[in-house]
């Protein structure tokens, strides 16, 4: 196995984003892509993350290979790596992950490959009544607005209108996003359907605009969320998130 990154940052920004959510997980690495779906320890949140070989120069990999490393030290090394660095990944000999960050001086770290005892995630099937495109920096914005007020959050879609609303003690903030050509906001939604989540882990997702524009939220009546970031030929992230279901 050897891949070669002539542009580090969709795997930096990804790996730093992830492991906000999550401290070990397995990688999956086939001839297509490097793969990771895991649940943050709470059990509340799911991270589904591809890095397409189209996004790196140099991606041999003849089958399938699982490693699975602690993300914080993963982090700590990718966050050595400049613009400017080509980033090499192995395994050495002493089976362990090996990255080399290249430019006017060659770097190398060596990191342990972990155990991990928890099963495969699997990705559920959800089926979504609302679908709304936005961008990344409208979302990032209303949820900034209503993490002022309360802990958690209320999506509502409604037809051509999608609402986030967070009550506190005393305080109440309401944002309504409309349906926008100019904007490209899209609001694919026939009734008015509402669900809660928690901000705190909201804020962790939308960190996800580092690597894309454009976000695809989709949801449903106490039901999870799902947000969606996309670079077209390089990278998906995407994350789900269970719902607070509250007896009203």
């Amino acid at each position: 196995m050897k891949l070669t990154l002539a542009e580090p940052s969709y795997l930096k920004e990804s790996i730093s984003i992830i492991s906000d959510l999550v401290n070990e997980a397995r990688f999956k690495i086939t001839p297509n892509a490097i793969e990771l779906v895991a649940m943050d320890p709470a059990n509340v949140a799911m991270v589904v993350f591809k890095l397409l070989s189209s996004c790196f120069t140099e991606y041999d990999v003849k089958k399938d290979i699982e490693i699975a490393i602690n993300l914080s030290n993963l982090k700590q090394v990718l966050r050595r790596a400049s613009p400017k660095d080509m980033l090499t990944i192995e395994m050495d000999a002493d089976n362990r992950l090996k990255i080399q960050l290249e430019s006017a001086t060659t770097r190398t770290f060596n990191l342990p490959i972990i155990d991990l005892e928890e099963k495969d995630q699997k990705v559920p099937d959800l089926k979504f009544p609302v679908t709304i495109k936005t961008s990344s920096s409208i979302l990032n914005e209303a949820v900034a607005d209503v993490d002022v007020v309360g802990e958690s959050v209320a999506f509502i879609a409604e037809p051509k209108k999608f609402i986030l609303q967070a009550e506190g003690d005393l305080n109440r903030a309401r944002i309504e996003i409309r349906e926008d050509d100019v904007t490209k906001i899209s609001i694919n939604s026939d009734e008015k359907i509402k669900s809660k989540y928690s901000i705190e882990y909201l804020k962790k997702m939308i960190n996800g605009s580092k690597l894309s524009d454009e976000v695809i939220v989709q949801f449903s009546k106490d039901y999870p969320l799902k947000l969606e970031y996309k670079t077209v030929d390089k990278v998906m992230l995407s994350f789900i998130l269970a719902p607070r279901v509250e007896n009203d």
